[in-house]
């Protein structure tokens, strides 16, 4: 600082003042220091500057597994809404769901000097009923239930299950088959509790629940189950991948979808409109997601205030050519 401040011919404060994008710096001045740090290549000591105000402009994000377009879609909007805002993004992957993983992982993170965390937390905790977060850390949950203890940013997995399955019976479907995503999962566990109660509420019996793991080849293989149903006329998958290996089961089987078997999916993942036949889906705003996430958690971190409660976006659905009325019987 002391060297931009003599090739500039100004005093250090300035040269601090400029650096740290205060007012009261004519404009003349200004570009003589900036003009001068370039030819010097200097760059403020972030870490420095850190110390002094207080804050470290990083956000921690935890999550479990990177395997899920959800997870890896909601972290990209994480890192390009706190971008926007001036904030950085430190990962922290935690291998198994424990509660002593997620202790240690907020340690790493508090080493690492973030300002807030964000935990992205698709699956239960194997040892635990409900995380316990630390109390001193400014911290959002996403995709969880934890609404009564934290401030937690959400899917309407509900309303797009619903409207899902209203979708169908509204074709002329008797019933709807649930192709359902694993069991500790609380994204899988909603859409399946929704499917369901919108039988119920329709005055329908709900089928046997068939589950997958998120994957194409899980959903193919439950879609051997589905094929050979011959009642089964209608599917709601609890998310685009397991719908596209539905798709393929259906096919070997000689089930023509939406003609014979009308398929739904959950996600609106950008390949879905290039599925044969291209994908009907439930759209989820990723970004919006994303964006509330960082907005909540810097809203905790300027104002200290411990919001809690559940945040729902609203999810919306894309009608495509993979539903259809159901066959005329016989």
């Amino acid at each position: 600082m002391a060297d931009v401040a003599r090739l500039a011919g100004v005093s250090s404060q300035t040269v601090s003042r400029v650096s740290n994008g205060y007012a009261g710096v004519n404009e003349e001045t200004r570009r003589q220091v900036l003009a001068a740090m370039k030819e010097l290549g200097y760059r403020p000591n972030s870490a420095a500057r850190a110390l002094k105000r207080g804050e470290f402009r990083t956000i921690g994000v935890i999550t479990f597994t990177l395997s899920t377009t959800g997870n890896v879609r909601t972290l990209e909007a994480i890192a390009t809404s706190a971008a926007h805002e001036g904030y950085a993004v430190t990962l922290l992957p935690v291998a198994v769901p424990t509660q002593d993983e997620v202790r240690g992982a907020f340690s790493r993170l508090e080493e690492l000097a973030v300002d807030a965390v964000i935990v992205i937390m698709e699956v239960h905790l194997l040892d635990a009923a409900m995380i316990q977060l630390p109390p001193h850390v400014q911290v959002v949950v996403v995709d969880s239930d934890a609404g009564d203890h934290y401030t937690v940013v959400d899917t309407d997995q509900g309303g797009g299950t619903r409207t899902a399955v209203r979708h169908l019976l509204g074709l002329g479907h008797r019933t709807v088959w649930h192709l359902g995503g694993p069991e500790g999962s609380f994204a899988a566990q909603r859409r399946t509790d929704a499917w369901r109660a919108a039988l119920t509420e329709a005055g329908r019996v709900p089928p046997p629940l068939v589950r997958g793991d998120w994957s194409a080849d899980s959903g193919y293989r439950a879609g051997l189950e589905l094929a050979a149903r011959r009642e089964c006329t209608a599917v709601f998958a609890a998310n685009d991948q397991m719908a596209l290996g539905l798709l393929r089961a259906l096919h070997e089987h000689g089930r023509r979808v939406p003609e014979d078997v009308s398929v739904i999916g959950f996600d609106d993942i950008p390949e879905a409109s290039s599925f044969l036949p291209p994908l009907t889906t439930v759209h989820q705003d990723f970004a919006e997601v994303g964006r509330l996430c960082v907005r909540a958690v810097l809203s905790k971190v300027r104002q200290g205030r411990p919001e809690r409660g559940t945040t729902l976006v609203p999810t919306r659905l894309v009608p495509r050519a993979s539903t259809a009325p159901p066959p005329e019987p016989g």
